[in-house]
């Protein structure tokens, strides 16, 4: 069966496409190596490069010093408030004693920390319509990580679809987060600069 055929099987069923229809179908056709991701309807594939790894694993690393694997997860899908928004987060850090649902997915509810790292394709997404369904689903902390400019942006207290504070520290300095629930400090000084 081809995507095309996939998605006209899908809207057939009931007449409205759905994440997990959506996500489905890419499942069978995503090249190896690529992320995949749904904001509000549209699909996004992106490549992993080599610096977005890097930042990723110095957050996840830094991370588990403190929190054990099964609360630290990457690039797994979570589906948030707004019309169709299935993300796969770099780093997603979820509550304590969190539970799937009855799909086996991590709820947005148990989620208390998500950090980006920005790639050149979908940075508006992450400054835009990811950081609005994050704001809404009142993820306590979202940080972006963005190696084009050599900045962290910190966000948070989540309140009516946005946040409230913004911190910005420019790679090599600490990003605290002991002000927050995650109760640790980021450091960035070897965060890769693209």
């Amino acid at each position: 069966m081809t995507v095309l055929e996939d998605r006209i099987e899908m809207a057939e069923e009931d007449g409205e496409l759905t994440l997990d229809g959506l996500f489905e179908s890419l499942e069978r056709t995503t090249p190896e190596g690529y992320k995949v991701e749904i904001v509000e309807g549209a699909i996004f594939m992106s490549p992993q490069r080599d610096t977005h790894w890097e930042i990723i694993a110095d957050i996840y690393e830094q991370l588990r010093t403190k929190y054990p694997r099964k609360r630290v997860k990457s690039d797994v899908r979570v589906d948030y408030p707004g019309h169709l928004n299935g993300f796969a987060s770099d780093v997603t850090l979820v509550a304590e004693g969190a539970e799937k649902n009855e799909k086996g997915l991590w709820r947005c509810q148990d989620v208390v920390f998500v950090a980006e790292v920005i790639s050149k394709g979908t940075a508006h997404n992450d400054y835009g319509p990811k950081k609005t369904a994050y704001a809404l689903a009142e993820v306590p902390v979202y940080l972006i990580a963005d190696p084009y400019q050599g900045k962290c942006h910190l966000y948070t207290q989540p309140k009516d679809g946005d946040y409230i504070t913004e911190t910005t520290v420019t790679f090599g300095g600490d990003v605290d987060l002991t002000i927050t629930d995650i109760g640790l400090t980021l450091t960035t000084d070897e965060f890769p600069r693209d």
